[in-house]
């Protein structure tokens, strides 16, 4: 965000000089027109609400550092004005389609990774980053403490974005066990899953295709991002009982309000299911009570 956004617009700007007006006409052309080359073209689509408001995120965080440094006296993106964040209706595999998607996987090769996804939620990176040293076979448990990105063309393994990130994660013993099977077709690799064209850890981008690839296949709206994948186990996970502050954690969210506000539609509709049991059941007394009365009459 730093090297492709902020300094390509703001970077001849001196700090003593940055003014609201700079940061502002920024984000305006990012939000209209994408990112702007060093030859004056455009060379990216409009970025979107949500990416603006993630390069306002880093740059806010940047200038209040500098003004607990003493560099400037006041933050000038205090003053900006950002587009409002308009939530998107969530996107999650069908239920129904969900068989069709694993085998489709199954042909390709990948069944046990996409299993591993739909009942765990891992992020993409997290889930092309794990070593086989990371499960647990007895406990059924997977310790989630790493991710992989590109960075500058090259695959790199970093610590994860934050410390909520770090977790153990229980899985399904269906799912342990196509694990298992992954590892012995290759037994002497540490990588849970190795990429058939390198051997060593997949690339994001080629998951991407991958699973597009695999939709594509199973006849599903090729419109659901891997990504997607995690929302569907939390969707998965809510509607069949499991408790938002234990969601939670399996995610690696950093609270269970985080987890509320991102799962509200799925919420909402298991709170009218409760208002109408709840409903039913003050009725049923009602009419118990009426019963009783009319009986003493």
């Amino acid at each position: 965000i730093i090297e492709n956004h902020i300094i390509p617009a703001l970077g001849r700007v001196k700090l003593s000089r940055l003014s609201s007006m700079h940061i502002q006409s920024m984000y305006n052309e990012l939000k209209d027109h994408g990112r702007r080359n060093s030859d004056g073209t455009y060379a990216y689509e409009p970025i979107s609400v949500s990416y603006l408001r993630h390069i306002h995120m880093v740059l806010n965080s940047c200038l209040n550092q500098a003004v607990k440094d003493r560099l400037i006296p006041y933050n000038p993106c205090e003053n900006c004005r950002l587009p409002k964040l308009q939530k998107k209706e969530m996107v999650v595999l069908p239920a129904d389609k969900i068989g069709a998607y694993l085998e489709a996987a199954k042909q390709r090769g990948v069944y046990p990774m996409l299993l591993l996804e739909l009942t765990s939620g891992l992020r993409k990176g997290e889930l092309l980053a794990l070593n086989w040293s990371d499960l647990d076979v007895d406990t059924r448990t997977l310790k989630v403490n790493k991710q992989i990105s590109r960075i500058n063309g090259e695959l790199v393994v970093s610590a994860p974005k934050t410390a909520n990130s770090i977790r153990n994660v229980v899985l399904p013993q269906q799912t342990v066990d196509a694990l298992v099977e992954e590892h012995k077709r290759h037994p002497e690799s540490p990588l849970m899953f190795c990429s058939p064209r390198t051997t060593g850890y997949w690339c994001p981008d080629a998951m991407y295709r991958l699973h597009k690839n695999i939709l594509l296949d199973a006849g599903i709206d090729m419109s659901i991002r891997f990504h997607d994948l995690r929302h569907t186990f939390a969707t998965l996970a809510i509607q069949n009982g499991v408790d938002v502050k234990t969601l939670a954690s399996m995610l690696g969210h950093f609270s269970a309000a985080f987890t509320l506000d991102t799962y509200t539609h799925v919420t909402e509709d298991m709170q009218r299911g409760a208002a109408e049991k709840i409903g039913g059941f003050i009725s049923a007394n009602i009419q118990i009570n009426v019963n009783l009365i009319s009986q003493k009459e």
